[in-house]
């Protein structure tokens, strides 16, 4: 049963953040955070339909970092980094972020906690993320940091869900599936404050290449 567990959560990989490219853009630049043991290829099919819309690669970053450990000790820092350093490359004063499972999680600390981060965020996306925690964690938080927190009831949960779950000005969406093998239950992806967004009976990683997911996202990266 482990191993079904693990092998739901996509391949395992370990990968550096891209740096970004200078570049002049025309748009918000879209920063992509992917999910638990997985790595920035998972975004391929969402920015080939942004860049059919028009973005450029210069406005599309992929942030790649290694899964296994703590949202607020060190992913959310490294995240803030990659941020910054896609507002001084680009020359924008915000960025959207698009995040997938656990990587919803990193995003919204950063944004929650982070100095700058609210005021550096125009729209944020959480695609099938643990927002409230998924029993599914527990499969693997004897030995893994970012499984605990991930769980129902971690110190990372109880942080983001303590005042206002979407703080600042930042825009809020979410896209929650009732046939999804890893959030557990279904509920925890929702929050209060955002549009909250039901995809249909959509395994969790099918969300990302969804067409319909895809659209959603994209019309709500315009508003």
């Amino acid at each position: 049963m482990l191993a079904v567990v693990l092998s739901l959560l996509t391949p395992a990989a370990t990968v550096r953040a891209q740096s970004p490219e200078r570049s002049v853009v025309a748009r918000t630049p879209v920063v992509f955070v992917h999910g638990y043991n997985a790595d920035p290829g998972v975004w391929g099919g969402l920015r080939e339909d942004l860049k059919a819309e028009g973005y450029t690669d210069g406005e599309l970053f992929s942030f790649g970092y290694d899964t296994h450990r703590s949202v607020n000790e060190a992913l959310s820092g490294e995240l803030a980094a990659y941020v910054e350093a896609v507002k001084r490359q680009t020359g924008a004063s915000r960025v959207d972020l698009v995040a997938h499972s656990f990587g919803s999680l990193v995003t919204r600390w950063y944004v929650k906690y982070d100095p700058a981060g609210a005021a550096s965020v125009a729209h944020w996306v959480s695609l099938a993320g643990p927002n409230h925690g998924t029993s599914t964690a527990w499969a693997c938080a004897l030995w893994d940091q970012a499984c605990r927190d991930m769980t129902p009831g971690s110190y990372v949960q109880k942080g983001l869900a303590s005042g206002d779950e979407t703080p600042g000005a930042v825009r809020y969406a979410t896209w929650w599936s009732n046939c999804d093998e890893v959030i557990n239950p279904d509920s925890s992806v929702p929050l209060t404050g955002a549009t909250n967004n039901a995809a249909g009976c959509l395994a969790h990683n099918d969300l990302l290449g969804d067409d319909s997911v895809s659209q959603g996202v994209r019309a709500f990266l315009r508003s």
